[in-house]
This record gives structure tokens, sequence and C-alpha cells, in this order.
């Protein structure tokens, strides 16, 4: 069965949660089901990945000050020396790391950033507007403020240094500061990162290349170029695009441009789109016939055609994502974060102009640049601000953003020369990066969380939402469920009562949320209560689902279809083929716009309601909206 768009790949091992007023709710903080599968996947990674990286750093730091300090510096840099025939790679193990492995950091990002203005969240121009303006004044305020504090004589080569965030901290410090709730924020903060990376590899290119060998980036070129050209050619095997990446990073290593260029252009290069209706079927047959005769060769066949239906770009990120956050990355922090404080050190770095402009322009020009720019945008009208994200949550984001790390420890390496004032560099990274941590947390303590919205997003449409009662009735009683949640199925019966209570004044409205991370089999039924639909019975298979909420199997579905003399037939190949699996996404996502984070979530005339859903409760409510018209 082809993965919905929504679905997540979680077992169901104890009860779902659910809060006081009887309702399932999520494993994880925050609504994230109306993303792509594929963001959701980046967005835990990162997240994940930053209790590593922190602890990573801790080990540095520990290893670089105690008494095996010597082993530290003497280990990153040890010569490795790579030989074919007359052909020979040597550099120290630090720059295997930084030159080599961070090549593999920036592809994942590259592909990331294609994807995301491909097919993901930064397709939309009026959603990423407002972020994309919001990580431009996040670089040019702080890199401001950098010259305007002074860096001293290293301070023209090394500005660089207070542009960039660091996404995996970034997300895993929302988590500590307790905004992870926020789907829209999380996103909002993504798209900003996404624009520091890319300027940031921008101005490594620009700033930071040694002399460089023209015939060498001609040849990696060559190589961007063949990985466009696989990409349209539709070459779905993973050896021609490892090939052109073996060779770019060779090209890049000689061509005096820093090895993070070439991944980044390499990510955007490599194709990312949704698979076609067309490979979806052809893969749906393939599965079919394996399961009619398991042999070896249909099975190879099946997991071609599975293969060639995703698109390269996705394919490689997922192979490679988990890798970088949690190999990668940590492995950079090791080599880059123990500065040894021994001596002068730090008395220097607290003393030193360098120290002070990374301090001030991460901390104070990060959530700065972010918030004036934000404000103006929206206040002129450029765009606005994702529904329960407030001024003051941009704020905070800002400065969180203040936390560089990775891309700055990056640039520290390269931009700065002398051994001491790098270290004074580094000092004002990890400073900064507490230093940001601690205002984040201050700003979002003060602010409070995220406010859910609480009017329905978008109203009833008669010709898409499924009404029980007269469409023009003037009390609306709309609920979010998941046919797999026992709350919902509880409130079944309050419905019935309370369409017998008010009978032709009461319209109730069905739409989807399946908390797919809870219930595994949600997804599936919703989609089967759409192809249901799209034969002119979904109440009559809405009822027959909360008789049979804990049989929901795929052979249950097809079964109940035909109780029902639907065309079993064509049921099946819908709901094999995921023909309804856009149509609940759209029910999920007005979910999110309009503050529903678990199920049941009832709206009365159009506002959610808060509080128990009994019938008496409930009715209540309806008695109280009579002079409010339905939306």
């Amino acid at each position: 069965m082809p993965a919905a768009p929504y679905a997540v790949a979680v077992r169901l091992s104890s009860p779902p949660k659910d809060d006081r007023a009887g309702q399932s709710r999520p494993r994880r903080p925050g609504s994230d089901h109306h993303l792509g599968r594929e963001l959701r996947a980046y967005l835990t990674a990162e997240t994940g990945s930053a209790g590593l990286l922190l602890a990573t750093v801790v080990l540095a730091l520990a290893w670089a000050n105690s008494p095996l300090g010597d082993a530290y510096a003497s280990l990153w840099s040890t010569d490795v020396t790579i030989s074919a025939g007359d052909a020979v790679l040597s550099m120290d193990l630090r720059h295997w790391v930084n030159d080599g492995l961070m090549f593999l950091f920036f592809l994942v990002i590259g592909i990331e950033v294609r994807r995301e203005l491909s097919t993901g969240e930064l397709a939309g121009r009026q959603t990423v507007t407002v972020p994309v303006l919001a990580g431009l004044g996040g670089i040019v305020v702080p890199a401001a403020l950098y010259f305007v504090v002074g860096g001293g004589d290293d301070a023209p080569a090394a500005w660089g240094i207070v542009i960039a965030t660091d996404t995996a901290f970034l997300l895993g410090a929302l988590g500590l500061v307790g905004a992870t709730q926020s789907t829209p924020l999380r996103v909002f903060l993504l798209t900003l990162t996404i624009v520091d990376d890319v300027v940031a590899v921008t101005v490594i290119a620009v700033f930071y290349s040694q002399a460089v060998d023209m015939l060498a980036l001609g040849l990696a070129a060559v190589c961007v170029l063949a990985v466009v050209a696989l990409g349209r050619r539709r070459v779905w095997r993973a050896g021609p695009y490892a090939f052109a990446a073996v060779g770019l990073w060779l090209a890049m290593i000689e061509s005096g441009v820093h090895p993070a260029i070439g991944g980044m252009a390499m990510g955007l290069a490599i194709s990312a789109y949704p698979p076609d209706r067309e490979a979806v079927q052809r893969v749906a047959a393939l599965v079919t016939a394996f399961s009619q005769s398991p042999v070896a060769s249909l099975a190879r066949s099946a997991q071609r055609g599975v293969i060639q239906a995703v698109s390269p770009g996705e394919r490689i990120q997922t192979a490679l994502h988990p890798w970088v956050s949690y190999g990668v990355v940590p492995l950079f922090a090791l080599a880059n974060g123990g500065v040894d404080l021994h001596g002068d050190v730090l008395t220097a770095a607290v003393s030193s102009p360098l120290t002070w402009a990374v301090v001030v322009g991460l901390v104070i020009g990060k959530p700065l640049g972010i918030t004036i720019v934000t404000l103006a945008a929206v206040r002129l009208g450029v765009g606005r601000l994702p529904r329960g994200v407030t001024r003051a949550h941009v704020l905070g984001g800002g400065a969180l953003s203040g936390i560089g790390f990775t891309v700055s420890l990056l640039i520290v390496e390269l931009g700065i020369d002398s051994p001491h004032l790098r270290e004074e560099a580094k000092v004002g990274v990890l400073f900064a990066a507490v230093a940001a941590l601690l205002a984040g947390w201050l700003v979002f303590r003060a602010a409070g969380p995220p406010r859910l919205p609480d009017v329905l997003d978008p109203p009833v449409d008669p010709a898409r939402d499924h009404i029980r009662g007269p469409v023009d009735a003037p009390l609306t009683l709309l609920e979010f469920a998941d046919f797999e949640c026992p709350f919902c199925g509880h409130a079944t019966g309050v419905i019935d009562d309370l369409r017998r209570r008010f009978g032709d004044e009461l319209r109730y409205v069905f739409r989807h949320l399946p908390l797919t991370d809870v219930h595994t089999r949600a997804g599936l039924a919703a989609e089967a209560a759409e192809a249901a639909a799209a034969q002119g019975r979904f109440w009559d298979y809405h009822d027959l689902l909360y008789r049979h909420r804990d049989e929901l199997e795929f052979e249950d579905l097809l079964g109940y279809a035909g109780a029902l003399d639907l065309d079993v037939e064509r049921f099946a190949r819908e709901l094999e083929l995921g023909i309804h699996a856009d149509r609940v996404l759209e029910d999920v996502v007005s979910a999110e716009a309009s503050g529903a984070r678990g199920t049941p979530t009832f709206f009365v005339c159009g506002r959610r309601h808060v509080g128990p859903h009994d019938a008496a409760t409930l009715a209540a409510a309806l008695e109280a909206c009579r002079p409010i018209a339905h939306p």
C-alpha cells in the first residue's frame, strides 16, 4: 500500500493519550500531521540530533581541557593519506571532517532546499515571503553589528561567523523552551534557516575560497550538469549519482573552493518531484502480481518499481539524512568544539573585540534583524505570520537563531589563520549559543505558548463537506474525528441525541483528522470512507466503521464495502492507489488551521468548542449560538 502523505509509521504500543475532556491526542508535541512526510522526517531528525550534538560539544570541551588534551589536539592533526598510483590526497583528520564529511552535510541541505522549493513549504509565495525576508534580515543586521562592534584585525575576514543558524540546535532548543507545540513556528524558523544556509554557502564561496583552479572548477561544473541531466532522464539508480558526487568532491578539493559549495550545488541539482499517478499504478499492479505469485523475479520488479516511483532527491535524502544528523554533525562538533580554555585563552576572549563582535552579532543582531524585518513585512502587507504565531514568538525564535554553531565554527576554521584568534572566536560562538538559548527561553516564558486558532478554517462548504441534516440549517456542529479513536466512537451517540433534539435546525458536519502516530489504521480507514463517498455511501460506511472500530484492516474495509453493495473492485483499486489521500489531507490541513489538536474536536457555529462534549454541554453551546449565522 502506498503511504498516505499524512501517514506516520509508528506502531501503537500503548493506549492513546487522552485529556480530561476525553480526547485522543498525538504522541508528539505539536500537530504536524498536515505536513508532508518528508518535511516531518527532516524536522524529526534535526530535532532528535540536537541532544547528541550538545553531548558531543560537552565531550569535546571536556576532552580538550582534560589531562588528555594533548591527545585531542594530536588526533585531529593526524595526517590521513589516500593514494592510487601517482594520485595522492592527504589532509589532517580535522580537514577530512570539515572538507570531506561536511560535503554530505551541505548536500542534504541542498536536497531539502530543492524539495521545499519544488513541492514543499517554499513552493507557495504567500507562505514563504515573510520568513525569507526575515532570514535576510537575520543576516544583514548581525553582519552590520559585527562591524560596528569591531572584530579587531581579523574583522574583515571573520564576519561570516555571525550569519548562520544551526538548524538542529534551533529545533532542539524549541523543545527545551517548550515551543514545539507550534508547528507553524517550527516551519517558519526552518524556512528562515534554509535562507541562512544558502547565503552562508554563498559567502563561503565568495569570501573564503583560496586561489581558484579554473580547470578543476570547470570539472566540478560538469559534474553538477551531469546530475541535472540524470534527473531530466529520470535515472533512478544511485550509482551514477554517487559517481558524480565523488567526482564533484575531488574537483572541489582541487579547485580551491570549499567543497560545501559543491555539496549545496549538487543537492539543488538533484531532481525532486512527487510520484506521478501512473508510476503508483504500476507499483500497485506489480505488488498485486507478486501477492498472487510470490516469485523472486516479481519481487525484484516490484522493488524496482517502488524505487523508480520515488524521486532521486527524496531517496538520497532519506538514506543520508540520519547519517548526517546523527554522525557527521556530531563528529564535526567533536573535531571543532574542543576549545582549549587553559592559560590565557578565556581571559583573552573576555577582552577580545573579536569575541564580543561574534556574541553581539549572534545574540543581538539575529533577533533584531529577524523581528524588525518580519514586522515590517507584515505591516507593509507583503505577507502574514502563520496562524497562532505572535510577534513575541518571532522574537523568541529570532533569539534562538543566534545559535550559530556548525556553520559558524566552519567559517572560524576557514576565515581565521591565527590559532589564538581562532580560539577567541570559538569562545564567542559557544558563549553566544548559551546566551541565545537563555534569551529565547525568557522570551517564550514571557510570551506564553503560541495561541491556537479557534475559528473554523475553511468554513463549511456543502459542495465538498459531508453533512447530515439540511445543508441550510441555522445551527452547525462540525467534528474533526478519527475512525479508530475510542472517544469519537462514544461521541456518535451524543451526535444522535443532538440530531433528535434539534431536528432540522441542526446540520452535523464530519471532517477527518486521523492521528496516525497513535492510530495506525485511521488513515486508511479515512480514505476508505472517501472511497465509499465516491459511490454515494459515505454515511452508511461511516456508521459501519464506528460499529467495527477495532476491525480496520484492509480486508475488513473491503468487507464493509461489499456489505453495502459497493463496486468492490473500484473501491479496492482506489484504496490501493491512494486516490482519496489528498481529500483526507485537505481535512487535516483544515484541522491544523483551525486549532484542532486531538479527536474529537467540535466546532459549534464555526467556533472551536472547549470543554466537555457531552450532549447537554454541546446542546447548551448550540442554543447559545442561535443568533449567529452558520459559516
